[in-house]
């Protein structure tokens, strides 16, 4: 397979669920009138892995994007990357550029004795504000370590220095560490990719069903650091290190460290409308919102594990509140984000 290479055979699937597949997930109201509708797929399964709740169509395939990072993450640790516990989160996050954030990720580069021109993520502006406006203020542009995924790549960089592979052609899907990535994404899964295209940043991504994509995250959250298993030992110490600091897997703020913060969860958010979530005790859930957008996603989650009573009501008040959720008119709130699904 080639860099860019879309199917690894003529009979992969060409696509997610279709509309007729889906359901409506949630509806957003302004003045008791429903301005906006989003429909999709989710699945809550139980610790045991049979399925609790399923809405829509969970079984066809998604691109979770950057809700992968956890299994990218693990196969960097097992090629080699020696990660302490917040250059781990990076490696994992989809982060804002803050300061902090764009530390750590040098702090990861340095290990390899790599600059930041041997990022291949595009260059990018930081979404924090502060970072952003310091940038301009230095007469700088956008730069790579900025990307919300520069810490993915450090951290594959470095796993390629330490196994002795090609820095130059580390996002080559062909590549022994992304030939690890796809090994441990159908470990953990227990699913085989069905589809492989190019991630935002330039990465390979592949595709599985959201069952799978909740079955994997609920494995990583449920692993011990006294596990037989080196891959399982990572998993635990993954675990650990997000729920230390989730504010770096993201934003402050943001859903996925809201939710982590509020529920003790492995969670990560996807661009176009993927949102995973496992709890302690392996009970997980993954969210695809058909039309892209985030926004319904993480309170779809969370509402759906309330609904199968794996969280309780005040819990579930806990993240709604910390959610974006309010529809304001001229300064005011006038409706909200409803999940309709749970």
């Amino acid at each position: 397979m080639t860099k860019g290479s879309l199917a690894p055979t003529a009979s992969a699937p060409k696509g997610t669920a279709a509309l007729g597949t889906s359901a409506e997930l949630a509806v957003l109201e302004r003045s008791g009138f429903v301005e906006s509708r989003h429909a999709g797929s989710a699945v809550v399964l139980a610790p045991d892995g049979s399925v609790l709740r399923s809405v829509g169509d969970p079984s066809a395939p998604v691109f979770p994007r950057s809700a992968l990072k956890p299994f990218q993450a693990l196969a960097s640790m097992a090629s080699g990357a020696e990660l302490d516990p917040e250059e781990l989160v990076l490696a994992t996050a989809s982060h804002t550029g803050t300061a902090e954030q764009a530390k750590i990720v040098r702090r990861i580069l340095k290990k390899g004795r790599l600059g930041i021109s041997t990022l291949q993520c595009p260059a990018d502006w930081p979404e924090d504000g502060a970072s952003r406006d310091a940038l301009v203020a230095g007469g700088h542009g956008p730069l790579s370590i900025f990307h919300n995924c520069s810490g993915k790549h450090a951290a594959m960089l470095l796993a390629s220095v330490a196994s002795g592979w090609d820095v130059r052609s580390y996002l080559d899907p062909e590549h022994p560490l992304q030939e690890r990535v796809r090994e441990v994404i159908s470990r953990m899964t227990g699913e085989q990719i069905v589809r492989t295209g190019v991630d935002g940043c330039g990465a390979p991504v592949h595709a599985i069903s959201l069952t799978a994509l909740a079955a994997g995250y609920s494995r990583v959250r449920t692993t011990r650091s006294d596990s037989p298993w080196p891959l399982y030992r990572d998993a635990a110490a993954l675990t650990e290190a997000v729920l230390a600091r989730p504010d770096l897997i993201s934003g402050v703020g943001h859903a996925d460290a809201v939710v982590a913060e509020e529920l003790g969860a492995l969670a990560k958010r996807g661009a176009e409308g993927v949102f995973a979530v496992a709890l302690e005790d392996g009970t997980a859930v993954a969210v695809k919102v058909l039309d892209g957008s985030l926004r319904p996603a993480a309170a779809v989650a969370v509402s759906l594990l309330a609904a199968v009573g794996a969280i309780d009501s005040p819990a579930l008040a806990r993240v709604r509140a910390r959610l974006d959720l309010a529809v304001h008119g001229g300064g005011a709130p006038v409706g909200e984000l409803r999940v309709t699904c749970a």
